[in-house]
This record gives C-alpha cells, structure tokens and sequence, in this order.
C-alpha cells in the first residue's frame, strides 16, 4: 500500500468533513475547517493511502510555538501507523517554522491518542480541569479534563 503525506488544499474539504464526523465524537464544523483553510497561519496535511486520503491534522503556527488542534484518522484507518506518521509530519513542519514547542491538548481519557503522544516524546504540562463537555460513555453531567501536552524542539545548538 503507497502512503504518503502533504498538504491539503480545501478541494480535500469534504473528505475531511467525512473523516470528522466519522471519527470525532465533537467533529469540527465546515466552518471550522474553511477558516482554518483561509487562516495563513494553519497547515492542514493529509495522510493518503493509494491517493484515498484517510487521515488529517490541522497546526497552526504561533509565534513561538507550533499547535496541533486536530488529528483524525477514518475509522477504518486506524491501527496501521498513520496517526504516528502524521504526527511525526507535524514535528518536521514545526521544526521548519523554527517553533520551540509543539502543543496540544487531549481529552483524559482518549488513552489511544495518549499513547501515541507520549511514544513521540510529548509530555503532560498542565490540565483543565472538566474542560471537556460529557462524553457519551460519562454519567450526564460528568465533564472531562483536558491534559495539555507539550514536546519540545529546541536544541543546543538552535538556541
């Protein structure tokens, strides 16, 4: 199977909308996504199996960090490395930018994504305590805190 990663243009849009509603239980509005696509500060990269795109993430570029606000991979995607493959794309366009750090927050009990930050040296720096709306496995009422995550990129030798 040919994978391969790079940026998205808005033609993509209605993928992405798929792959959202798919694969978020909170999926980013078509609004959401035509600003990010208007936004000169976001780049959105797709991850493309045999050119079917399967996977998407959203950074945007601050002036001293890199923050990735979405990564989704279809439903039917899942389990074969591409959430990792884009993540590591992420990093690289960070490390283009010149960005110090990479952020990010995910829900606490998204232990999948969890994992796969803390396998690509992300580390928890902070919580918002009941930040998250119920999900729908939460007793009603029950909110859920966000862990912000970090990982650094600077080096010795670019400071």
């Amino acid at each position: 199977m040919k994978r391969r990663i790079e940026p998205l243009t808005s033609r993509w849009l209605d993928r992405i909308i798929a792959i959202e509603s798919a694969g978020q239980l909170h999926p980013w509005s078509r609004a959401q996504l035509q600003d990010a696509f208007k936004d000169e500060r976001a780049v959105l990269l797709g991850a493309f199996e045999n050119d079917d795109l399967v996977a998407y993430a959203a950074v945007y570029r601050l002036p001293f960090e890199a923050e990735l606000q979405a990564i989704t991979v279809a439903p039917e995607a899942r389990r074969r490395g591409i959430a990792r493959a884009l993540l590591e794309e992420v990093v690289v366009e960070a490390m283009r930018w010149g960005s110090e750090r990479v952020l990010l927050e995910v829900r606490e009990s998204n232990w999948a994504a969890r994992t796969l930050y803390e396998r690509q040296e992300f580390s928890e720096d902070a919580r918002r305590r009941g930040y998250y709306a119920p999900a729908q496995a939460l007793e009603a009422g029950q909110r859920e805190d966000a862990l912000l995550m970090s990982r650094c990129l600077a080096t010795a030798d670019r400071s």
